[in-house]
C-alpha cells in the first residue's frame, strides 16, 4: 500500500522513528494515515481535501475520487467530453470543479447530478459547442459559473442560451462571459438568473445592448470593457437607472462622438454608476479620436459635415458607376457594330418597302380611273 503525499509519508516518518510508541499504536495510526489518503486516482495529486490532475494528458476525468474531495482540479488534458459517467460516485462535499484548459466541446445532460453541494464550475478556456440544458440538477447549489474563452462561434449562442434559460440556475450569483464571441445577446437570454449579481461580458465582440437584456437580475456588477458598443442606447441607461447600486465598466469601447452622442454624455455627468467614466474616449470621427467623452465640447459634435461628406462621397461613387455604365455600353455597340448596322439595313428596307405599299395605295385611292380599272381587275 503505497502513500499518496507528502502529509502522509512524513507522518509515517514521525511514527517510525518514535521509540516510545506501542506496536498497536503505531500500527493504527499508520491504518488512519494510508486511509485517509486511499483512493488517489493516477496521474493526480491529494492533499487534504483537494485532488489535482493537471497537465497530465487525460481524456476523461479520473474515477475513485477520494470521498472527501472538496476542490477538484482537472485542468489542461485533453477532455472533450463530459457525461453522467464522467462523475458515478456520489461527492457529496465536492464544492470546487475546475475544468479549464480541456478543448472541451460537449457537456452532456446530468453531468453533475453526482455532485449535489457543487458550488463554483469553471469550464473556462474550452471550445464548448454542445452544452445540455439539463446539466445541472433542478435544485442544485451553483453560485459561481465560469464560461470565459469557451465559445468562438456566435452560432454557439443558441447553445449559451438554453443553458442559461433552463430554470436550473436559479441561486447563480456570478457569470463569467468575457473573451467570448457573443456579438449580439438575445433580450431575454438572463430572464431566469433570479440571483445574478455579477456579470463579467468583457471582450465578448457586443456590438449592442438589446431592450430589456439587463432588465430581470439584480445586477451589483457589470463589465462591458473591451467590446464594440458605439453608443448607449436610452434604453440601456434607463435598465441602469432602475439598479441604482449598479457599477458598470465601459472603458475600451470605440465610442462614436457625433452629434447623437449628447444625451449618453449627459447622463455620463450626472451618474455615478460608471465606476471608469473617465477612461472612456472617442474612435470616431477621426479629429476626435482619443478625445475623453467628458471632455468633449458639444460645439464639435457635428453632423451635417460628416452627411455632407457621405452624399459627397456618394455622388462621386455614383458617377464612377455611371460612367463605367456608359463606357461599357459603348464598348458593346463598337464590337456588334456590323450586326447592328445590318440590323438597321434591314429595318430601312422593310420600312420602305411598306412606305411604298402605302404609296401606292394612295395613288389608287386619288384616281378613280386606276380605282374602276382595279376594281374590275378584282372581278
Amino acid at each position: 500500500m503505497r502513500l499518496l503525499s507528502t502529509t502522509c509519508g512524513l507522518e509515517r516518518g514521525e511514527i517510525q522513528g518514535s521509540k516510545h510508541m506501542s506496536v498497536m499504536m503505531h500500527f493504527l495510526f499508520l491504518l488512519a494515515a494510508v486511509l485517509s489518503c486511499h483512493g488517489c486516482p493516477d496521474k493526480c495529486l491529494c492533499f487534504s481535501q483537494t485532488v489535482k490532475c493537471q497537465n497530465q494528458d487525460l481524456d476523461a476525468i479520473p474515477h475513485s475520487l477520494p470521498a472527501n474531495t472538496k476542490f477538484l482540479f482537472v485542468t489542461g488534458n485533453n477532455i472533450s467530453h463530459i457525461g453522467v459517467d464522467s462523475f458515478p460516485t456520489s461527492l457529496e462535499m465536492l464544492t470546487d470543479l475546475y475544468l479549464s484548459g480541456n478543448q472541451m466541446e460537449t457537456v452532456d445532460a446530468m453531468v453533475f447530478d453526482n455532485l449535489p453541494n457543487l458550488v463554483r464550475l469553471d469550464l473556462s478556456n474550452n471550445d464548448i459547442q454542445t452544452f445540455s440544458g439539463r446539466a445541472f440538477l433542478l435544485e442544485n447549489k451553483v453560485q459561481l459559473l465560469n464560461l470565459s474563452r469557451s465559445f468562438h462561434n456566435h452560432s454557439s449562442m443558441d447553445v449559451l442560451q438554453s443553458v442559461l434559460q433552463s430554470g436550473n440556475l436559479v441561486q447563480l450569483t456570478a457569470l463569467d462571459l468575457s473573451n467570448n464571441d457573443l456579438v449580439i445577446l438575445p433580450d431575454d437570454i438572463f430572464n431566469s438568473l433570479f440571483s445574478l449579481v455579477t456579470l463579467s461580458l468583457q471582450n465578448s465582440s457586443i456590438i449592442s445592448i438589446q431592450n430589456g437584456t439587463l432588465r430581470a437580475p439584480p445586477l451589483l456588477e457589470l463589465d462591458l470593457r473591451d467590446n464594440s458598443l458605439r453608443d448607449l442606447p436610452a434604453t440601456s441607461r434607463e435598465e441602469f437607472d432602475l439598479k441604482p447600486a449598479l457599477l458598470v465598466r465601459l472603458s475600451g469601447n470605440p465610442w462614436r462622438c457625433d452629434c447623437f452622442i449628447d444625451d449618453m454624455l449627459l447622463w455620463l455627468k450626472n451618474s455615478t454608476q460608471v465606476v471608469d467614466v473617465h477612461n472612456l474616449t472617442c474612435s470616431d470621427p477621426k479629429a476626435l479620436r482619443h478625445q475623453p467623452l467628458l471632455q468633449l465640447d458639444p460645439a464639435r459634435l457635428k453632423c451635417l459635415g460628416n452627411m455632407k461628406g457621405v452624399l459627397e462621397t456618394s455622388y462621386v461613387f455614383l458617377g464612377l458607376v455611371l460612367a463605367l455604365i456608359g463606357v461599357i455600353f459603348l464598348l458593346v455597340l463598337y464590337l456588334n457594330r456590323k450586326g447592328i448596322k445590318r440590323w438597321m439595313y434591314n429595318i430601312r428596307d422593310a420600312c420602305r418597302d411598306h412606305m411604298e405599299g402605302y404609296h401606292y395605295r394612295y395613288e389608287i385611292n386619288s384616281d378613280p380611273r386606276l380605282a374602276n380599272l382595279s376594281i374590275n381587275s378584282d372581278v
